[in-house]
């Protein structure tokens, strides 16, 4: 599919609205008797389209994902819609009116942006791209505040614009790209456009290095359901700040730049931070919230004795501390009637489907038993337990 133009004829829709919802196992026979009175490449085309929005729920839900356009990589690498939500409302609340959205792929950001009331220029060089993008913003009746431009980010002039978004590919012929100057457009292209306008949010891996961070950003780390999606680097708010944002709520914990939680004995209870909070490095902040410590100084599991609610991380009340000893675990999980066998780990090598298979092979009973694989003061230990219930 190099081509968008046949599905927004009348034929390529009418086509579309088909083939929706057609199971992979149908397409065959779908596509033999559609080929009997439509072009071949449109019939093709238009289940390639049904594909990629199926895959596209998850990120867009049912309602955008049926009426959207989609390439390939655009579902990949498209934001998610709750995300991109959350961030066009700090836009919102930051005054922004008017944003030059760079590298807008297939336009998730800017259709947030656009329903949040903010006028949105959206840039990208690719013309299949670009057309999927300026086809989703007519799609959504959002035409009027989204202007898809076919261009060279760096040669955009943005001067007009009140923030700037830059979401750079992160991806090449070899898969993901770690390395934030080998983004395409690179990290310091990115930074150099940010300090000229008066705000500027920047989507980067959430596995960017702390140090990589200007200091004149505010680095914010997002999950969405307990999966960390992205970091933003956040330019005209509080450079230096950190933060860890989590989806749905938000909920959101502030750095307070506290040192490193003492290494307490395991206690009644182990609380499991969320991702965002652990890739921020707020392990602190959300342990002083717990009244809790660390069961090992390089594992960010909280450990603490008194069960208390929040948002941050996963409480599991502790039952046993064991040495790791799979024979032992073994003959434990059946003396317990275990049928159902969670397996966690932080700072083990071994492999947790391997542990079950090891552990629990013939799984039996009515009980279901979490297994941590870590360490506690250094040494391979198991922590068995439950979910505390109150979270």
């Amino acid at each position: 599919m190099n081509d968008l133009a046949p599905l927004l004829t009348p034929e390529g829709r009418a086509l579309l609205d088909e083939v929706r919802g057609t199971a992979p196992a149908d397409e065959l026979a779908v596509a033999t008797r559609l080929r009997r009175g439509h072009p071949a490449g449109l019939v093709s085309a238009a289940l390639g389209q049904a594909r990629l929005r199926q895959r596209a729920v998850a990120k867009f839900g049912a309602e955008d994902a049926e009426r959207m356009f989609f390439t390939p990589n655009g579902v990949e690498q498209s934001t998610r819609a709750s995300v991109a939500a959350y961030r066009a409302e700090r836009l919102r609340a930051l005054g922004v009116t008017s944003v030059a959205d760079l590298c807008c792929g297939i336009g998730g950001d800017a259709i947030a942006l656009a329903r949040a009331g903010i006028r949105v220029l959206a840039v990208d060089r690719d013309p299949l791209t670009a057309a999927a993008a300026r086809a989703n913003a007519d799609a959504l009746g959002l035409a009027g505040l989204i202007d898809v431009r076919e261009a060279d980010v760096t040669e955009v002039d943005t001067a007009a614009y009140d923030a700037v978004f830059v979401d750079p590919a992160r991806r090449g012929g070899r898969g993901r790209v770690f390395d934030p100057e080998a983004y395409s457009p690179p990290l310091s292209w990115a930074v150099r456009a940010a300090l000229k306008a008066p705000h500027a949010a920047l989507k980067v891996a959430p596995g960017i290095p702390h140090e990589a961070v200007p200091a004149e950003a505010e680095a914010e780390w997002i999950s969405d359901g307990g999966d960390v999606k992205e970091a933003v680097l956040w330019f005209g708010t509080a450079p230096g700040a950190v933060r860890a944002t989590l989806l749905p709520g938000p909920r959101t914990l502030l750095g307070r730049g506290l040192p490193d939680p003492e290494v307490r004995s395991v206690g009644r209870y182990l609380y499991e931070p969320d991702g965002a909070v652990i890739r921020a490095h707020l392990v602190a902040e959300a342990a002083e919230e717990l009244d809790g410590g660390l069961i090992d100084p390089t594992i960010a599991y909280v450990t603490a004795d008194a069960l208390r609610a929040t948002p941050y991380a996963t409480a599991y009340e502790i039952t046993d501390q064991l040495p790791f000893n799979v024979k032992k675990l073994k003959a434990l999980l059946r003396e317990r009637e275990v049928g159902i066998l969670t397996v966690k780990k932080r700072g083990s090598a071994v492999e947790p489907e391997e542990l079950r298979r090891k552990a629990l092979p013939k799984p039996q009973g009515p009980h279901s038993v979490t297994v941590f694989l870590t360490r506690v003061a250094g040494a391979p230990t198991m922590l068995l337990g439950r979910p505390a219930g109150l979270t």
